[in-house]
């Protein structure tokens, strides 16, 4: 679960990368659960835009979409980026329900959040079915080090024990990021989109309308990448 993530030189391939490449698009959802303050919308922005900004805590959910190009499918991320405040927490049921892959966020300089994420997982484990969801536990804020309070073992040591992936990362400093998202699709694509009825086929006409998605995601249309 923990072995080294696939090396991506400047980050997993855009869309434009492929013009007029014959390939399939999968559509796969992704939500990132954890704790308020632990970098879940930070490292959404580094998938989708490779920035970093300070964010205000996420409100409700925010959705935004990638895609990933592996060599012979594209994925297309359908990113679900949950609150981490306990008011919203029935709120965020709804929306892992049905999640192809699921990344559990802490931060390695908090403590409290990385038992949170226990809690995160103990909740996302009634609603998946054993094989149907592809869980990555990420210990973000790796650039505060100095000030860590999980060690790298811990996370480990939990990652193992669960049967889940592992990955340490910085959205500040984007170290792992690209490397993560290209790990997450591997393993979806491997775990999932090969089996019968795993993955659907994207296509043009599923888009729901953004201007309703917009409603409530912090974001807004300027961060949304793929078609």
């Amino acid at each position: 679960m923990g072995e080294p993530l696939p090396k991506v030189a400047g980050g997993a391939q855009h869309s434009s990368d492929f013009v007029g490449r014959p390939v399939r698009t999968l559509r796969v959802k992704m939500v990132l659960l954890g704790s308020s303050g632990v970098g879940k919308s930070s490292l959404v922005l580094r998938f989708v835009k490779d920035e970093f900004k300070d964010e205000s805590p996420t409100v409700g959910c925010a959705y935004l979409t990638r895609l990933v190009h592996l060599s012979n499918i594209t994925l297309r991320f359908e990113i679900w980026d949950t609150a981490g405040q306990e008011k919203y927490h029935s709120v965020t049921q709804l929306y892992y329900r049905g999640a192809h892959a699921a990344l559990l966020v802490y931060d390695i300089s908090k403590r409290e959040t990385f038992i949170r994420a226990q809690l995160w997982l103990k909740e996302l484990e009634k609603q998946y079915i054993p094989g149907s969801t592809v869980i990555w536990l990420i210990g973000n804020k790796g650039d505060l080090d100095q000030h860590r309070e999980v060690s790298v073992q811990e996370g480990q040591s939990l990652a193992n024990d669960r049967g889940l992936f592992f990955t340490e990362t910085s959205a500040l400093s984007g170290d792992q990021v690209s490397e993560l998202l290209l790990g997450v699709a591997h393993r979806v694509y491997e775990c999932i989109g090969a089996e019968q009825g795993g993955l659907s086929e994207w296509q043009e006409t599923t888009l729901v309308d953004q201007r309703h998605n917009n409603s409530f995601n912090p974001f807004g249309s300027c961060c949304k990448a793929g078609p």
